[in-house]
């Protein structure tokens, strides 16, 4: 009995948000696996992702983008056609929270920019995304999600709302394509250790509560980038041939219960990790 692999080889991926975090653990991990990866992020950082993939044996590209923007969409799709023959996976990971603060400090413009960048995104992704998958017979497109998007008090509201949204886009566009022989899943972490969290760790941090981080989940700790990439992985690849139009926590079972806590106060959390910052350069 032989054992078990993932080869995408001969497979055209775009990943945006690719620059760090979860987008970058995942450019790698599909690159590892054999895919030719179109590494796109807003951030230049993403350059040297792409270079690391290449200098480790792997293929791979790099592209500046605006993961809500159409136009820019429409010119990675077509540069993962010419680059690689064709398109079999997106991950639209690219997203933003809008910032820690109340629904009430909160305004239409941060509201219409999360949208723009964490629904919009994933929706233009399937658009274009798509059409490209289907000249090849099929593909898989999985979208960034959260937990914060299956229950309150897991985030701000405007990146809750906009989570939510990402989960009915996989639901509802999985109909939209069926038959076509493309995937669309969504992937719900919890809270995973990335920049865009830096915030709550350095909170925790500074508040002398580092155990909160994984208090609310049966693991007892917070998750990492390559957690949430090995899932990417996995439906990017022909081991979840039958899975369409789901919605998939990666949470260390957050989502399997019902925890609760009352957010810190956005100016406390700043407060602490500027008093936390200005001790450690003191000592420094």
């Amino acid at each position: 009995m032989t054992g078990i692999a993932i080869d995408l080889t001969g497979k055209g991926a775009i990943v945006t948000g690719a620059a760090s975090g979860i987008g970058r653990a995942s450019a790698r991990m599909l690159a590892q696996a054999g895919a030719q990866v179109l590494c796109c992020d807003k951030a230049e950082a993403v350059a040297a992702v792409a270079e690391g993939i290449v200098a480790d044996g792997g293929q791979a590209q790099a592209m500046e983008m605006d993961a809500g923007d159409e136009a820019d969409v429409i010119r990675a799709v077509a540069l993962a056609e010419q680059s690689f023959g064709g398109l079999d996976i997106y991950f639209a990971n690219a997203g933003i929270t809008g910032g820690v603060r109340s629904l009430f400090d909160a305004t239409p413009e941060i509201w219409a920019e999360v949208l723009r960048v964490n629904l919009i995104g994933p929706f233009l992704a399937v658009k274009h995304g798509s059409a490209a998958m289907r000249k090849r017979g099929g593909g898989s497109i999985v979208m960034t999600a959260s937990v914060a998007g299956m229950r309150a008090n897991a985030g701000p509201a405007q990146y809750s709302a906009s989570k939510a949204g990402v989960i009915n886009l996989a639901q509802t566009a999985s109909y939209d394509l069926a038959g076509s022989g493309v995937r669309v899943n969504a992937i719900c972490p919890g809270l995973i250790e990335t920049e865009m969290t830096r915030v709550l760790y350095d909170y925790a941090k500074a508040t002398g509560g580092e155990s909160w981080i994984g208090a609310r989940n049966a693991m007892r700790r917070g998750g990492e980038p390559d957690e949430i990439a090995a899932m990417v992985l996995f439906l990017s690849s022909p081991l979840a041939s039958y899975v369409n139009g789901q919605a998939l926590p990666v949470c260390g079972g957050l989502s399997a219960s019902h925890p609760y806590g009352p957010r810190p106060d956005p100016d406390e959390v700043q407060r602490a990790i500027a008093e936390m910052k200005a001790r450690e350069a003191a000592a420094g």
